[in-house]
């Protein structure tokens, strides 16, 4: 896949500055340390019952999943999932030519490879985009998983159907929203899988994930500070008013947020 530079120095953890796209693989901690505690940081893997759970330690690997790393690129073959604890991923396409659309962003609600590990040749990109932890797991033992039924199984397809459904208002959005919704759906996209209200993030990078020139991100940023919505300082923005923002989204925002908020009410009962 031809994939540029997308961007300068990388930032420190939590940071979506650039999407720079790497080669190494992610660092596996020098001694894995896998616990019932750290697995909860996962909102898939807390779902799952303790029993289920444990078994799959002898399987997990702790990984630390730096900013810009690469973790499958398209056309490849997947060789692990992973489920991210406090890093985000975003999943994207990268042309020929080197233009980028991001399709959806999994953090630590989801799982980055499970749709697409069946056909085991994968059909998009996905780099890390905030830096952070993570669960990896062999495709083999989903494989063997799918084979035996159970918990695990059963709770990946239906994350699978929300992720769908991100990906189709994704799409939807992108041909029938403003550059204003567009980038408040971005931004709450993030806000979503970040521990703050704040993000570190240029309008370089959010103009190459969204599509768009860097000019109309820009009029799109002073606009939404203008109406009391985000503070913007180079490279950091703020949401002062999150209810706001989801309201200048619109449906598309509401909609894929609905799907993942019911994968977790159900799994929870």
């Amino acid at each position: 896949m031809n994939n540029p530079q997308l961007g300068g120095t990388a930032q420190k953890n939590h940071s979506v500055s650039q999407v720079p796209l790497g080669s190494q693989e992610p660092a596996v901690a020098s001694k894995p340390v896998v616990s019932y505690s750290g697995t909860q940081q996962n909102e898939l893997l807390a779902a799952l019952p303790r029993q289920d759970l444990e078994s799959m330690f002898e399987h997990l690997e702790l990984v630390n999943m730096p900013f810009g790393k690469e973790l499958f690129e398209y056309g490849s073959k997947l060789e692990y999932v992973y489920f991210p604890t406090t890093a985000i991923v975003s999943l994207v396409y990268v042309m020929e030519d080197g233009a980028t659309t991001e399709i959806a962003v999994v953090g630590h609600e989801g799982v980055v490879g499970v749709s697409l590990f069946m056909g085991e040749r994968a059909m998009c990109s996905a780099v890390v985009q905030s830096a952070g932890y993570g669960y990896r797991l062999k495709t083999q033992f989903l494989r063997d998983a799918f084979t035996k039924g159970g918990a695990l199984p059963q709770l990946l397809m239906r994350y699978t159907n929300a992720l769908f459904a991100q990906m189709a208002q994704n799409a939807v959005g992108g041909r029938h929203s403003s550059i204003e919704q567009k980038l408040c759906r971005w931004l709450l996209d993030r806000l979503d899988r970040s521990p703050s209200n704040e993000l570190k993030v240029t309008q370089e990078l959010i103009s190459i994930m969204l599509g768009v020139r860097r000019e109309s991100i820009t009029a799109a940023a002073g606009k939404l500070q203008d109406d009391g919505l985000i503070t913007y300082r180079r490279g950091n923005i703020t949401v002062i008013d999150r209810r706001g923002l989801e309201e200048y989204a619109g449906e598309c925002y509401k909609v894929a947020k609905t799907e993942y908020d019911r994968l977790l009410t159900d799994v929870a009962r």
